[in-house]
């Protein structure tokens, strides 16, 4: 196959992003987006999904944190999409669980060029850190559908929320890694021959 990379750029009046993507890689991250639960919950997917990514923020954080984790996932989305071109000879589907302590998620997705999100973890604080937990959620539903992914994240059981958001975020690293894997085909996977949507 040939080479899986992208690299992405992003400059609005609300963030500046610089970004580098390589689905082939080791799980090596270098990730600073001034947010430090985000850029620990990137890590992790990045780590598990043996993705290497680089991924540069300035946001206007003095606003909140919407923008910042909002435009991360939007970048890092598009960049996914980009890199997997036209995901001739790969495996298509993902699942996968992931256990943090008392919290178990699942995680589906279908690099299917249809873009859709559902997403329920059943969070109960505000935030975690710096970072609003309603964002969370919306970091994983911006990045699926910039992604041009369908992704299913469920909450199976759990009391803590860190524990509960960061199962997810593996699980999601898991069920993208078996996605993305080489099969030893090397059609496009769609009774259409296309996967563009």
């Amino acid at each position: 196959m040939t080479s899986r990379s992208a690299h992405k750029e992003r400059q609005t009046q609300e963030t500046d992003i610089s970004l580098t993507l390589d689905l082939d890689g080791s799980g090596k991250a270098d990730i600073q987006t001034g947010i430090g639960f985000l850029d620990h919950m990137m890590h992790a997917l990045a780590k598990h999904a043996r993705l290497d990514l680089s991924l540069r923020c300035q946001g206007d954080l003095h606003v909140d944190d919407h923008h910042t984790a909002e435009d991360c996932a939007i970048l890092l989305g598009q960049a996914f999409d980009q890199a997997l071109g036209q995901k001739r000879g790969i495996r298509r589907f993902g699942y996968a669980y992931a256990p943090l302590d008392e919290a178990l998620v699942r995680a589906v997705v279908d690099l299917s060029g249809r873009p859709w999100a559902e997403i329920h973890l059943d969070l109960k604080r505000p935030q975690i850190g710096d970072i609003a937990c309603e964002n969370l959620i919306h970091w994983l539903q911006s990045f699926a559908i910039n992604a041009r992914i369908t992704l299913h994240i469920d909450l199976l059981r759990g009391a803590n929320d860190h524990h509960k958001i960061e199962a997810a975020f593996k699980a999601l690293a898991l069920a993208l890694r078996q996605a993305i894997t080489p099969d030893q085909h090397h059609d496009i996977p769609s009774t259409k021959g296309s996967l563009a949507g």
